[in-house]
């Protein structure tokens, strides 16, 4: 792998008609092993070629100079279904490439009665590249999966959901389902059996959220443990375990600190997990995990509008569903004021061990194989898409707070700068991100 800038790099001849060179950044695309000071050239709307000094007269430049230049960042669990989830949804590009990130993956939006909807008025309307992972419930995530007895065995039709991912293949990577103590009180993992009926169908991955999401039925109490004991002979290589660190009930850690023993047998079978950061993560989770030598596949950001507060309700989410909404002060209500994105979290996992080039990773290459896109997304390979995003390592201390509003301090924060997406240069400008998270 090369490291840093060559003193005397040669200059790099690129032939025929360049449009736009982004020079100067420390380019870092563990799909190609690359990690250096170098230039990235794009030619109608593609990659035509990375290395040092592009020499390419008349095209447009990016200096990128201190900054951190990668392939378009995926976040692997969004939730963009923007109306038809109700305030659940956010928009696509808001969380997308306005975010200094180029690919999205919805978790669960769209169903099979819904995806054509999705297609023409999310995927086909975003600037972001959108793919789904599509609900295995008929009701897809209707208000973000609020009434629980929509996701229960009897709101799934198999059939349905092969034929629907059979007919959008080109977007449909996966299939969302869940594994909690709400659910589990009910109907046990007769959802996911289901939804592992469809993925195997398919040979598509399934999606599993861990970590309570709706309250157990009358009051009874779930061994968060047994869930697992029984979740893990249903996975198939490929599968994602999704919040590993969440804080609630049922996740891979726990109360005292250890990881369910299945966990390791999952991951050596080529089970991945996902972190899935939203209104579940938690700080001292997250150091058991990867203080046991397990890293996430990938980093999913799991935004969506009830972790943030929205001025039209002002819902403010929590993390799991009660008997009753939860109100913020409409004084303490804006637009959008949620304290993280992709690049947040990618942060947040640098505070706890994981170096720059693994998180980089997960949310490039590795991302990519998630999604069987490798040939497509994920590298800065001649020939792809010019999907880049360019953001900035900045030292200092940084005092971070996670779910439980526990606080760890960061010695680096990653500011985003600009995506490009199919070559052309997008702002960093979203509303939903915090000031200091992007270019000023």
């Amino acid at each position: 792998m090369a490291t840093g800038s060559e003193p005397s790099a040669p200059i790099t001849a690129v032939p025929g008609k360049i449009d736009l060179v982004i020079t100067g950044g420390r380019v870092i695309d563990p799909a190609n092993d690359i990690d250096g000071v170098m230039d990235v050239a794009i030619a109608d709307g593609k990659i035509a070629a990375v290395g040092p000094n592009i020499h390419a007269p008349g095209a447009e430049t990016i200096d990128a100079t201190g900054a951190i230049v990668t392939p378009g960042l995926i976040d692997t669990h969004a939730h963009i279904f923007e109306h038809v989830s109700g305030d659940f949804g956010l928009n696509a590009d808001l969380v997308g490439v306005r975010s200094g990130v180029t690919t999205l993956v919805d978790q669960g939006g769209a169903s099979a009665l819904t995806i054509e909807g999705f297609r023409q008025f999310i995927a086909n309307q975003s600037t972001s590249r959108v793919l789904s992972f599509i609900s295995a419930y008929l009701a897809g995530g209707l208000l973000g999966h609020r009434y629980v007895d929509l996701y229960g065995p009897t709101g799934i039709n198999v059939d349905a959901v092969v034929k629907a991912a059979r007919e959008n293949a080109d977007m449909v990577r996966g299939i969302k389902a869940h594994a909690e103590p709400g659910g589990y009180s009910r109907w046990g993992l007769e959802s996911l059996k289901l939804a592992k009926q469809a993925g195997r169908e398919l040979g598509l991955p399934v999606y599993v959220h861990l970590g309570t999401l709706w309250p157990e039925k009358d009051g009874a109490t779930v061994d968060a443990a047994q869930i697992l004991n029984e979740v893990v002979p249903l996975l198939d290589e490929g599968d994602i375990l999704a919040h590993p660190f969440t804080r609630y009930p049922s996740g891979i850690v726990a109360p005292d600190g250890s990881i369910h023993p299945l966990v390791y047998e999952a991951l050596e079978r080529g089970v991945v997990m996902d972190v899935g950061r939203g209104a579940h993560f938690s700080f001292e989770n997250a150091k058991a995990v990867v203080g046991a030598g397990l890293l996430p596949y990938t980093i999913g950001a799991d935004l969506h509008g009830y972790n943030i507060r929205s001025a039209d309700g002002g819902r403010w989410y929590k993390g799991m569903f009660t008997e009753t909404d939860i109100v913020a002060d409409e004084e303490d209500a804006s637009p959008f004021a949620t304290p993280f994105g992709l690049h947040h979290a990618m942060s947040e996992l640098m505070a706890v061990g994981v170096s720059l080039h693994d998180v980089i990773k997960m949310t490039t290459s590795n991302a990519a194989k998630l999604l069987r896109l490798e040939d497509e997304i994920g590298a800065l390979s001649p020939g792809m898409d010019a999907d880049v995003s360019i953001f900035t390592v900045v030292p200092g201390e940084w005092h971070l707070v996670d779910a439980n509003g526990v606080e760890q301090v960061a010695k680096e924060l990653l500011r985003s700068d600009m995506a490009i997406r199919k070559g052309t240069p997008i702002a960093v400008d979203s509303p939903i991100l915090p000031a200091f998270a992007k270019a000023a």
